[in-house]
């Protein structure tokens, strides 16, 4: 094997600088939708999943607006919140609720009545990570994956009818679940994926096993696999609030 260029996210390239500890002459390039990834800006599939999950929740405010329901909608995001956060605020969601923080149901519910004494159908974005601030574990009720994780899904069937009880506003749930993992990519997905897949025969041309190309600002870098997984990407504290100051 003259050279291996691995494609995936945390788990995949966890493993790929295991081989590259070895001796293995292999290169990174980030792809995951959840875009958790510290060591670059954005991966490509993000983009795409955003806007899958935009179009779909632009879909449920209008029968939300129809029936006068609470509309809830679960996205992917098991660890972080960065597909709720940019798919809510493009859908104008009145809620958006994150891993990164817990919230009350009441905190929440007070959001959705706000919305709805002002004549809106209130719209929840959900990750499917996001935790009540009771919780102590995710919500999970299909055992457990191939790596041992919880598997996520359904949190967003389980605050429908807290808030429904609460609020006195019918409410329903809906999973987008591996829908925001297909389909055809969007024009910047595939224009980072051009420029990343560049970047790594790049590297490979120069022998930089070990290294992970990323996009930083608009510049596409190298990084080594140390590096690319020192953390994970969380949605900041500032990002969060400023879209906060907008629920209800």
């Amino acid at each position: 094997m003259d050279s291996l260029i691995v494609i995936g996210g945390e788990g995949t390239l966890a493993a790929a600088k295991r081989l590259a500890d070895l001796g293995l002459p292999i290169v990174g390039v980030p792809k995951t939708v959840d875009n958790d990834l510290d060591a670059t800006d954005y991966t490509f599939g993000f983009d795409t999943a955003v806007q899958i999950a935009t179009e779909a929740m632009d879909r449920l405010r209008t029968t939300g607006d129809s029936h006068q329901r609470c509309m809830v909608a679960e996205v992917m995001g098991r660890h972080v919140g960065w597909i709720a956060l940019h798919s809510g605020v493009a859908a104008g969601a009145h809620v958006i609720l994150i891993p990164e923080k817990k919230t009350s149901i009441d905190q929440i519910c007070e959001w959705v009545t706000k919305a709805n004494d002002r004549g809106r159908a209130p719209l929840v974005a959900v990750a499917e990570g996001f935790l009540l601030d009771t919780m102590t574990d995710v919500h999970s009720e299909r055992g457990l994956d191939a790596f041992g994780r919880p598997r996520l899904g359904g949190i967003g069937e389980m605050l429908a009818p807290l808030i429904e009880e609460r609020t006195g506003i019918e409410t329903r749930a809906t999973t987008l679940g591996h829908i925001q993992r297909g389909g055809t990519p969007t024009a910047y997905d595939r224009v980072l994926a051009t420029r990343l897949g560049w970047g790594a025969l790049q590297m490979v041309q120069d022998e930089r096993w070990g290294y992970m190309v990323a996009l930083r600002g608009t510049d596409i870098i190298d990084v080594p696999f140390a590096e690319a997984l020192g953390s994970l990407k969380t949605v900041p504290d500032a990002r969060y609030d400023e879209v906060r100051a907008l629920f209800g």
